[in-house]
């Protein structure tokens, strides 16, 4: 099964001003059991919170991840509000995983991700595990069924696990490439020793384009820019996908399964502003953070800084 919570403004905190000089005090927390999400008529954001880890545990990770949303949120509260009067943040809540129901834990976070992609709000998903990947895709699709959709995942993994049984948070994009007769994937940061040889196999068997880690660094960007210009100008949309555990464990120690040969902040948020600027980038994600395991939140801090970075350069375009 899956459950909704209305997120608690006590959640987001941070200094007061009269002025809104800060992002708590511009975020706007609603309850979609008792209120309707009005179409968005300027630059809105939604924040939706995936409070699951079945995922991971099936997957033999580190649980903790459930709890990653809102410590996500906290982090973000304090930060400085740059953005116009105009711009819309509005926190739609979080989605939890009740009795190990995945399936139907995804089924319902696609439900929501359709809804809120339907009022034409750019849609922001705090995780919890990468499975989040399986459902936001088909939130996606369903609000854009003819569409080429396409993936690029931040990540030292390729997540294309054959599922035994269940999905897990190693399988979300190889379900997706298996219910798609287009299945569109880049992967950056991708760590040799974080994949096995079958894994590297069925990347090559589904065309996935990806760049290692050894090469996901900012003297490389011109290969970069490049890899990432071919696959934009294939698909209609891009997902963007950020695993946390890709970041060297220098800068997230806070995840499932941490390395301290992960790319950095800087070759990130290149990257992430390239996507941005390409117009075609219509809903994110950011999962695997592991507050049992981060050092001063500086994980979630991390993750706090991506989000507004993600929304600077959507809102500047």
């Amino acid at each position: 099964m899956a459950s909704y919570e209305k997120t608690s403004y006590d959640i987001w905190k941070g200094r007061t001003s009269d002025k809104k000089l800060y992002l708590h005090e511009k975020v706007r927390c609603i309850d979609l059991k008792k209120e309707e999400l009005t179409r968005n008529q300027n630059i809105g954001f939604s924040i939706l919170g995936y409070a699951c880890e079945e995922g991971v545990k099936r997957n033999q990770g580190r649980i903790g991840t459930a709890t990653a949303p809102d410590i996500i949120r906290k982090m973000m509260g304090s930060l400085s509000n740059h953005f116009k009067n105009d711009v819309d943040i509005i926190d739609i809540g979080n989605i939890n995983c009740v009795d190990g129901d995945l399936e139907k834990t995804q089924s319902f976070t696609s439900d929501k991700i359709y809804q809120i992609l339907e009022k034409e709000y750019f849609n922001i998903v705090l995780g919890g595990g990468h499975d989040l990947g399986y459902a936001h895709y088909n939130g996606i699709k369903k609000h854009l069924p003819t569409a080429t959709i396409g993936i690029i995942n931040l990540d030292a993994h390729f997540d294309l696990r054959v599922p035994n049984g269940k999905g897990n948070s190693g399988t979300p994009f190889y379900q997706i490439a298996k219910e798609n007769d287009h299945f569109k994937y880049l992967c950056l940061g991708i760590q040799e020793e974080a994949n096995n040889r079958i894994l590297f196999e069925t990347a090559r068997e589904l065309d996935v384009n990806f760049i290692k880690n050894t090469e996901f660094t900012m003297k490389h960007t011109d290969h970069i820019d490049k890899t990432l210009i071919n696959f934009i100008n294939t698909v209609d949309y891009v997902y963007l996908s950020i695993d946390l555990d890709g970041f060297s464990s220098a800068y997230a120690p806070g995840v499932s399964a941490p390395s301290p040969f992960g790319f950095s902040p800087s070759i990130a948020l290149h990257t992430i502003e390239k996507i941005c600027n390409s117009n075609k980038l219509i809903s994110a994600d950011i999962v695997e953070l592991n507050p049992a395991y981060d050092v001063d939140n500086c994980t979630a801090r991390l993750a706090a800084r991506l989000i507004y970075y993600i929304m600077k350069y959507i809102s500047t375009l």
